[in-house]
């Protein structure tokens, strides 16, 4: 079959226009990622911890995404103020102590000469042993490499104890950095969980995992698939709860450690 042909049985998938516009907001000016999306159906204006985004569907003239912007400046302001207030622990500066999210809490955070760059839990805290030729990019991968050994050792700590009463184990797990998922679980068995996860408190990560694995059972959220749920994790209430208070600040954390600077 030839090229032409091969395109015309599976067009390509129709790809996203960005470009960044600026706004000013009272007395400040920000970035504002404008999408346009072929799928979209109508302008959005949304915010999480990676900035402001305007999506546009394909008719949408840019007038009319410009009036939009500026008809939501009082609630992009008051959605720019909430993650402000998130209270995040200052961001960490090679060298200097600071506090490390794991788990729940903010472990304090000290640096010790070493051949290579690695994290260690102690009595005293965390332990980041460092090497003479450290930078900005070997501590976002140590910090990567760090959270994503301890959330797979949260996840085989757990998972022994739903595996009896499920059709089949998952095919694979990744770790993945999500902007607002917490898990998913695609057709083929293969879980993927957000690394913000090991950040929060471990009940809630433990509900999260709980929810992906009755998705083997019930590809759906049916009031079959909760049934599911409530049998292996009563408390999955509290915990979904949890995440409404705490989930925009789970992930603005991760964010903020993972992304470099500027």
């Amino acid at each position: 079959m030839s090229g032409f042909l091969r395109r015309l049985i599976s067009p390509a998938a129709p790809t996203l226009q960005r470009d960044t516009v600026r706004l000013r907001l009272d007395d400040t000016e920000i970035d504002v990622l404008r999408v346009r999306d072929p799928r979209a159906r109508r302008i959005k204006l949304s915010v999480d911890e990676r900035g402001v985004r305007l999506t546009l569907p394909p008719r949408a003239s840019l007038v009319m995404g410009e009036r939009f912007l500026q008809l939501h400046r009082d609630w992009l302001s008051l959605q720019l103020r909430s993650y402000q207030a998130q209270n995040l622990p200052p961001p960490l500066v090679i060298g200097t102590p600071g506090l490390l999210p794991l788990r729940g809490q903010l472990l304090p955070l000290r640096w010790e000469t070493g051949r290579y760059a690695h994290m260690q839990i102690d009595a005293d805290g965390a332990c980041l042993h460092w090497p003479a030729r450290g930078t900005e990019a070997t501590l976002r991968r140590t910090l990567r490499e760090f959270y994503e050994a301890r959330t797979r050792a949260d996840v085989g700590r757990w998972l022994p104890r739903y595996l009896p009463g499920l059709p089949r184990a998952p095919a694979r797990l990744r770790l993945k950095v999500m902007s607002s998922q917490w898990g998913s679980l695609a057709p083929d068995g293969s879980m993927a969980l957000d690394l913000a996860l090991v950040l929060g408190r471990p009940s809630a990560f433990e509900y999260v995992l709980v929810h992906e694995l009755c998705h083997l059972i019930q590809a759906n959220h049916s009031p079959a698939f909760w049934a599911e749920v409530e049998q292996r994790f009563p408390d999955w209430r509290a915990e979904r709860d949890y995440f409404q208070l705490e989930g925009r600040r789970l992930k603005a954390m991760l964010r903020q450690l993972l992304t470099p600077a500027g």
